[in-house]
């Protein structure tokens, strides 16, 4: 959202599209920095029918210059599907604008974006607009809450601290007079329902709201817990006091949600980090 923010302000009466994928579609139309958002279908590259389709649609789009924020083979081949001439910020090979820093991949994702456009001659920064995002509180919930996060990537249980330790803390949070409530998408059901299992006093909202849903439920909370995983980046980025909890699954130094009120705490093992400390860590 900083990259969004800023290419808008350099281009301030361009024309912007945003090629994204289907689950973020409504989210990106709902955005005040895009004239069109179209989606990207990632089509396996030995489909030549999806792949020549998507080409269709950038070709469509027409871009002068395009700003690669994602930076993955993915998107650096996407290159060889517009014309030659085309104007490209990022790391592919014949970069108008190549991002020529070899430490990149050592920055955290936000400076290395900021870098990155500073180098194709953006030089204006401004805060992201959020009152479109933060949307209202969800209805029917007691206030003050507190939202925990015990989810994170398929495939990554790394970066999953104990479901148990969530329903402690869910039980602290109680106490201390905030309504705890979980938060997750589909793939998070499991482990919420072992949360809230453990912990009745607890709202379980795991699966049931979407991208829009999450961010008000996250935006109007008191405090939100959680693993390294996206709703911990979107509540920073919203400004809501928050305590997100690294492993040795991924390191804060490259990826920690950035906020004014985001603190971190990290284990060499999340399985080693008890529910004591993240307790007494809460803001």
């Amino acid at each position: 959202m900083p990259g969004f923010a800023a290419i808008r302000a350099h281009h301030a009466s361009a024309r912007i599209s945003l090629l994204t994928t289907r689950p973020l579609l409504d989210l990106a139309r709902a955005a005040p920095w895009f004239d069109q958002v179209l989606e990207d279908a990632r089509p396996r590259f030995w489909d030549v029918s999806g792949v020549l389709a998507l080409r269709r649609t950038l070709r469509a789009a027409a871009p002068a210059m395009v700003y690669d924020l994602q930076t993955s083979d993915r998107s650096s081949a996407y290159r060889r599907l517009l014309p030659r001439a085309t104007g490209w910020s990022g790391i592919a090979r014949g970069a108008s604008h190549p991002h020529a820093n070899p430490g990149r991949d050592a920055m955290h994702t936000l400076d290395r974006q900021r870098e990155q456009l500073e180098m194709a001659g953006i030089t204006t920064f401004p805060p992201p607009e959020l009152g479109w995002l933060r949307g209202v509180a969800p209805a029917g919930l007691a206030r003050p809450y507190a939202v925990l996060v015990p989810g994170a990537a398929a495939g990554r249980p790394e970066k999953r601290w104990p479901a148990g330790h969530f329903a402690a803390v869910a039980r602290a949070l109680a106490e201390r007079g905030q309504l705890p409530v979980i938060a997750g998408g589909p793939a998070d059901t499991a482990v919420a329902a072992e949360v809230a299992a453990a912990a009745p006093m607890a709202v379980n909202l795991a699966g049931t709201t979407d991208l829009f849903g999450l961010a008000g439920l996250l935006g109007h909370a008191a405090l939100v817990v959680g693993n390294d995983t996206g709703p911990m980046h979107l509540a920073a980025m919203l400004g809501v006091p928050g305590l997100v909890l690294f492993g040795a699954g991924s390191d804060p130094k490259l990826t920690a949600p950035r906020g004014p009120f985001m603190r971190v705490l990290a284990a060499p093992s999340l399985n080693a980090l008890d529910a004591g400390q993240v307790i007494a860590a809460l803001p």
